[in-house]
């Protein structure tokens, strides 16, 4: 087999928009011509489903840290990728390591979806709390880091003293043509059938990040005001504790949390308002899909990564984090909005965009 020109390297292909970044950088690389390889510690979850058939995954079969760092080495010493590029800390560590034990010349592009300090802050588990420090003093063995936001690039560089030179921000790339084409599916859901109520749309993980919790709060104001709907498209742990906001504010024939869905594009397109009320975000890649349909978008100013999609509120409403009361104004406000102007704003996002950037980065290394 030839030498790759790209090898990805992820823990798997679950649900998260890093995940989902990553499938949709290494389909546009393809597409240009070069060799692909994905290289997964499992060879599972949903976003699986974007990679095309002539692109290599090689599986390692192993959810185990220790394990990775074996094989990926063995893999770098075997195939001589020309540029790896990876994506999350735990997995971008083990990139360096495995670089540095196997030799190889391969150039290492680490990317960085989330900032660091509230990631790891909020995280309860031990070998979290030591990533700092690991990412502190290994991060600097990359050729280059990427992060997917300027805010996170500041955190970097400010707090952790990783040097500017070799930080670049590039966006998510979010926007490709199947997202048009799954909107178009139909919704069997009775909400959305013709002469029903508005209604409000938000997507994410049920967890403290997304901070849920104040949109269900938010939503009571504007029910006082307006006849509309929310549904909360996502699976969590903070679920019961949802469910039971919900029955405590007397939501519970107008609110809805189906779980996760394979098409979420499908409920975005018929959806009145997007909101996005997390606390921290890396990105935001559903603001920008949700622009993309032509969809009035209310979102926390969280950092990192809503601000500067909606530049400071010129394509989006912009609020302060865990304020159910500015929340539900925007919401009222956005009811009225025409979201399509948001289209423009939506497509500097789209992969090609983004794959000529990461092109422009690394073809020095091909």
């Amino acid at each position: 087999m030839e030498i790759p020109d790209v090898a990805f390297f992820l823990a798997n292909l679950g649900g998260g928009g890093a995940e989902k970044a990553m499938a949709n950088l290494a389909r546009d690389l393809q597409s240009r011509s070069l060799k692909v390889e994905i290289v997964l510690g499992e060879a599972k979850g949903p976003n699986l489903a974007l990679i095309p058939d002539n692109v290599n995954l090689v599986d390692l079969r192993t959810r185990y840290v220790a394990k990775w760092l074996v094989e990926l080495t063995h893999y770098l010493r075997t195939r001589h990728p020309k540029v790896l590029i990876s994506g999350l800390h735990h997995v971008n560590l083990v990139s360096i390591w495995a670089k540095a034990l196997s030799g190889a010349n391969t150039k290492l592009v680490v990317t960085v979806h989330g900032p660091l300090s509230l990631e790891i802050g909020k995280s309860k588990k031990t070998l979290a709390k030591v990533i700092p420090l690991l990412v502190k003093m290994f991060y600097t063995r990359a050729d280059k880091i990427v992060c997917v936001s300027s805010g996170i690039a500041k955190e970097l560089v400010e707090r952790y003293r990783l040097p500017e030179d070799k930080i670049e921000v590039i966006y998510n790339p979010v926007i490709t043509s199947n997202i048009f084409v799954k909107a178009q599916e139909p919704v069997y859901h009775t909400w959305f059938e013709p002469g029903q109520p508005p209604v409000i749309l938000s997507a994410g993980r049920l967890t403290q990040a997304k901070d849920f919790e104040t949109l269900i709060r938010a939503f009571a104001l504007v029910r006082e005001k307006v006849h509309t709907r929310l549904m909360i498209l996502g699976e969590g742990p903070d679920r019961p504790k949802l469910e039971r906001l919900v029955e405590s504010l007397q939501l519970s024939e107008c609110v809805c949390m189906p779980g996760f869905v394979d098409n979420p594009y499908k409920y975005m397109k018929r959806s009145a308002v997007f909101v996005l009320s997390s606390r921290w975000e890396g990105f935001g890649n559903v603001i920008v899909e949700a622009l993309a349909l032509g969809i009035p978008v209310v979102s926390t100013n969280c950092p990192s990564g809503p601000a500067e999609i909606l530049a400071n509120g010129k394509w989006g409403k912009l609020v302060p984090v865990g304020d159910p009361e500015a929340l539900s104004l925007a919401i009222l406000e956005a009811l009225n909005d025409d979201g399509s102007r948001g289209i423009e704003r939506a497509m500097c996002f789209t992969a090609e965009n983004i794959g000529t950037r990461y092109l422009e980065m690394i073809r020095p290394y091909l």
